[in-house]
């Protein structure tokens, strides 16, 4: 017993030993280095303000943070996804935790007499390319799948999504890295973006190719085609794809080098006017014959009446069959922070500006307008039908369905809950199988709770909500009806 005693003090006495050595060698280390003051000034224990600032953002998270505060979502908004794509209740107790007197809060008005259960209806599907595609689409659902390509997510990711679009009857966006097999692996409805690279479409130097185009077209899951001319999160600069995720599989399908960064142009090359616009939307129609459409970040919006107006000296078979707006405040996997925070009007401000400008030139039944931005609970989604959209459509949301903790490191391969990571021991924790179905509950939830709101301001289904049935918060304190703070062309208030 005393041997061991004896061993095992030697041991402690030489671990402990060892650790002295490493801290004075650290000492020395920072002390005479010259690249970091804080090391150099407070050797050794000055290492520590980079470990609490690295872990600071998940204590926050989990100790600090209320339920409102976080950005870019907060607990509440998480917790709703959460709930909703486990189907257990969303019900709430108590009183809302949602400060109801910020500026820009939706306020729906509901009716004296709601609509009775009895007399719901299903939102209907809507047509979209009809008389110009060869083979319109009959959209069926109002909430769909946003833009993520693969490449920005995994394999799983991809699958879970695809067969969860399948289960819901949603549409699915590839984003801008091309048609991948696990797209159409759960038989979901496809648009396939093009994003200024043209991956997936594009020949060995780069350009469109109409081959490649009637080869995707060729699947009868790809419904429509989006031009992807900019992203909210990244208006004027293109796809950011780290060299650490660009494996032999991902650089095939898109027609790139493996392993390194995939690097998107900032516009697209052969598109810098609105001639040129108009001109590929028909061509990739032609090709194609299916529905085309482009998704923009509004800023500078004089050339949407310009826009407008050519369409209509061109013929209403010219227009994009959808337009796709997105917020300034929309994510990515990666992006500049000045892009991020400061560049292109949010949606709030965009939507309806861009639903007014299409009506005023008489196109309202030829265009669809798609909403995407931040739209990750009913209130949001019944907003933007409200203001205009016929459609909507998350990213983020669909993430959080998939298990996302916000941990805010899409961009390093490093994705703790396996969705924008191609390590393999990563994605390991994320069973498609489970997830397809958590992604079908969060639309079928989504589309059943903005009914609930549908049903309160007293029409039948989510599509007859129009800008007289919501309210937003002003400046003054006082809320305003959204069709007086932006009149609707062509349409009256409702009594």
């Amino acid at each position: 017993m005393t041997a061991i005693l004896d061993g095992l003090t030697s041991l402690f006495i030489f671990i402990v030993g060892l650790i002295v050595l490493v801290l004075i060698a650290i000492f020395f280390i920072d002390r005479y280095q010259t690249s970091d003051t804080v090391r150099r000034n407070y050797p050794v224990i000055g290492r520590m303000r980079y470990v609490l600032s690295e872990l600071g953002e998940f204590f926050r998270q989990y100790f600090f943070a209320m339920d409102r505060e976080e950005l870019p979502f907060n607990r509440a908004q998480r917790d709703w996804v959460d709930d909703a794509s486990k189907a257990i209740s969303t019900n709430v107790a108590f009183g809302s935790t949602r400060n109801l007197d910020a500026v820009g809060t939706p306020i729906f008005v509901n009716c004296p007499w709601p609509t009775l259960e009895r007399d719901a209806v299903k939102a209907p599907a809507m047509k979209i390319g009809e008389g110009a595609a060869r083979i319109p689409y009959d959209a069926p659902s109002v909430f769909n799948i946003s833009g993520m390509s693969y490449g920005a997510l995994s394999t799983p990711a991809v699958r879970a999504l695809s067969n969860g679009a399948a289960k819901a009857g949603c549409w699915m966006n590839t984003g801008e890295g091309g048609l991948a097999p696990y797209h159409l692996e759960g038989g979901c409805d496809i648009v396939f973006q093009i994003g200024t690279a043209k991956y997936g479409v594009r020949d060995n130097e780069g350009n469109l190719s109409d081959e490649k185009l009637r080869e995707v077209a060729s699947h009868d899951q790809v419904r429509m085609f989006e031009l992807k001319l900019s992203q909210g999160a990244k208006p004027g600069k293109g796809g950011i794809l780290p060299a650490a995720k660009v494996n032999a599989e991902i650089a095939e399908i898109r027609g790139i080098p493996e392993g390194e960064a995939s690097i998107s142009p900032n516009r697209h090359t052969d598109i810098g006017n609105i001639d040129e616009l108009l001109d590929m939307i028909a061509h990739i129609r032609e090709v194609t014959g299916k529905p085309v459409g482009f998704k923009t970040v509004i800023g500078a919006y004089g050339w949407l009446e310009d826009l407008f107006a050519e369409i209509n000296k061109r013929g209403a078979k010219s227009a994009p069959d959808f337009i796709t707006v997105d917020s300034g405040d929309g994510g990515t996997g990666a992006a500049p922070m000045p892009l991020i925070d400061n560049v292109g009007l949010t949606l709030r401000e965009a939507l309806p500006m861009l639903v007014d400008l299409r009506d005023a030139a008489g196109l309202t039944d030829r265009i669809r307008i798609v909403a995407s931005g931040k739209l990750v609970t009913p209130s949001e989604v019944a907003w933007a039908l409200c203001a205009g959209a016929d459609f909507t459509i998350s990213a983020r949301g669909f993430m959080f369905a998939l298990g996302c903790i916000q941990a805010m490191k899409c961009n390093k391969n490093t994705c703790p809950t396996g969705i924008t990571t191609h390590d393999p021991s990563l994605q390991r924790g994320l069973d498609p199988a489970n997830k397809a179905v958590r992604v079908a509950n969060f639309v079928k939830q989504m589309r059943k709770e903005v009914g609930v709101i549908a049903h309160s301001v007293g029409v039948t289904n989510p599509r007859g909500m129009k800008r007289h049935h919501v309210r937003l918060v002003c400046a003054d304190g006082r809320s305003r009806p959204l069709d007086e703070l932006y009149p609707s062309v062509g349409t009256s208030k409702a009594a």
